[in-house]
């Protein structure tokens, strides 16, 4: 029997006119523009009418059904659209609940497949009530993998956010990304032209003529860190607080619940069959003062982003702690890794001082032609040894481990990053060599899998030592006889 469409929750009359308005700013200025200009206000009062009226058209013209074997979602107002979704094909349920959504007690649901979707292709029920989350997120997921939540029951905390977490959001360049696209939107929309011959810039010139131009560099500096720190520190606070991951249990694996947000608060589930490992990523300046992040290898989530962030920057034991938790290999998370020999420092050395050599022909054919001034050589002495300690750093984390059903690789020093891939989601592998690499002996071994970035770089391992990287962690490839066939990419199961 097939059932019945149903409805979203009538509360969202409330919600989609208010949205409506905001996504159609441009045409009610418009609206208002032109009521001005024809001295008719009527113009005005039929752009909100229209924006108002198209608003609660959205919940009129959108249903749902869950079916034995597929979910439909039919939406549109001008333009019909129904959407199928294969019942086992869901990977996730996710829900969002923004500041509006949670005073009328709404969320909303979303259902992933774990590919890229947008536009039409979102299958994403705007709202339900937040009482019916629970049984719905059980329906859609009673044919996956994933383990509803009436066969669920509460399991360990594994990570709580901590107000001391916020010190990590600090040495993040959010905030500097975020003044810089406001400050290229103002470029684009001629404000900052506008503002030239303002009072404002005025005043800011007479600060530079009484301080000076060097001190008055120093101060703006200042302020755009002060305000970037601001700003960055604010952001992971109205994002990840009051995070919670907890693993709850059941007739399998078990779930992964995790939920952050002061305002806007989203809950994810995760289902700990398709974990695969996790990455470790550490900043430098994060790392410096002992932090990292925490992302999740699993199939059914895409790309290293937001959808597969379990912690936000936190103390690095912390991190650590919970990837050890969910993949219970302590050695492939803080255990010794083997280096890559000294051809691949070699390599991290080179690349790192090209800059200095350059900067150091430049100051020779400078001093030919006349003196060169003192700031010039300190700050190639500087150049020099901030290079030097990148070269050493990198070369200090390059490493690898094979083996036990795991591939653990590290690389990287601005970025560095620990990926730890289990051979089971390990579904190919490739050996490439570039024409440097060719001359130092050395390859970068490449996993390919269903889940996370879907490839996974063990860089400049010894060309010799690649094939039995792979073989050790993939017993289905042998690495013998990649060997003698030199080389390829390898298949799967």
């Amino acid at each position: 029997m097939t059932p019945d469409w149903s409805r979203l929750s009538p509360r969202m009359l409330l919600v989609h006119p208010v949205h409506e308005v905001i996504r159609q700013i441009p045409v009610l200025v418009g609206s208002l523009v032109l009521g001005s200009a024809t001295g008719n206000p009527l113009w005005t009062l039929a752009g909100v009418v229209l924006v108002v009226g198209f608003g609660l058209a959205r919940w009129f013209t959108t249903t749902y059904r869950i079916g034995a074997d597929e979910v439909q979602l039919r939406s549109g107002v001008l333009r019909r659209v129904v959407l199928s979704v294969p019942r086992n094909r869901i990977r996730s349920v996710s829900t969002d609940a923004r500041l509006l959504h949670r005073l009328l007690g709404l969320t909303v649901l979303r259902v992933s497949t774990g590919q890229e979707a947008a536009g039409d292709t979102v299958f994403e029920l705007d709202a339900v009530p937040a009482g019916d989350v629970a049984g719905l997120r059980a329906v859609l997921l009673a044919d996956s993998s994933a383990v509803p939540d009436h066969e669920a029951t509460p399991g360990r905390e594994l990570a709580r956010w901590q107000p001391s977490w916020l010190r990590y959001s600090a040495l993040t360049p959010t905030g500097l990304v975020t003044i810089a696209a406001v400050a290229g939107v103002l470029s684009q929309a001629g404000v900052l032209r506008a503002l030239r011959d303002s009072a404002l810039v005025r005043t800011g010139q007479d600060v530079v003529d009484e301080l000076g131009t060097a001190a008055a560099a120093v101060s703006a500096v200042a302020v755009v860190l002060v305000a970037a720190v601001t700003l960055s520190v604010t952001q992971s606070l109205l994002t990840y607080g009051n995070l919670v991951l907890r693993r709850d249990t059941g007739r399998d694996a078990g779930v992964l619940q995790l939920s952050h947000g002061l305002v806007r608060v989203r809950e994810r589930s995760f289902d700990m069959r398709r974990l695969r490992g996790g990455t470790l990523r550490e900043p430098i300046l994060v790392r410096l003062f002992g932090g990292a992040r925490l992302d999740a290898v699993m199939t059914g989530v895409t790309g290293a982003g937001e959808a597969s962030q379990l912690l936000p920057p936190c103390p690095r034991p912390t991190a650590e702690a919970v990837l050890t938790d969910l993949i219970g290999r302590p050695d492939a998370v803080t255990g010794v890794l083997t280096g890559h020999g000294p051809a691949a420092t070699r390599r991290r050395w080179t690349r790192a001082m090209l800059l200095p050599a350059a900067v150091a022909v430049g100051l020779a054919v400078w001093s030919v032609s006349g003196g060169v001034p003192v700031w010039a050589w300190a700050a190639t002495a500087l150049t020099v040894a901030a290079c030097a300690a990148l070269a050493a750093d990198r070369a200090r984390s390059l490493g690898h481990r094979a083996g036990d059903g795991w591939l653990v690789a590290r690389a990287g020093s601005l970025h560095r990053r620990r990926d730890c891939v289990a051979s089971a989601g390990i579904v190919g592998w490739t050996v490439r060599q570039t024409l440097p690499q060719r001359r130092a002996g050395v390859a970068t071994l490449i996993a390919a899998t269903a889940a996370g970035v879907k490839r996974y770089e063990v860089i400049d391992v010894p060309a010799e030592q690649a094939w039995a990287i792979a073989g050790a962690t993939s017993p289905w490839l042998s690495a013998t006889r990649w060997a003698q066939g030199g080389g390829g990419t390898g298949g799967g199961h």
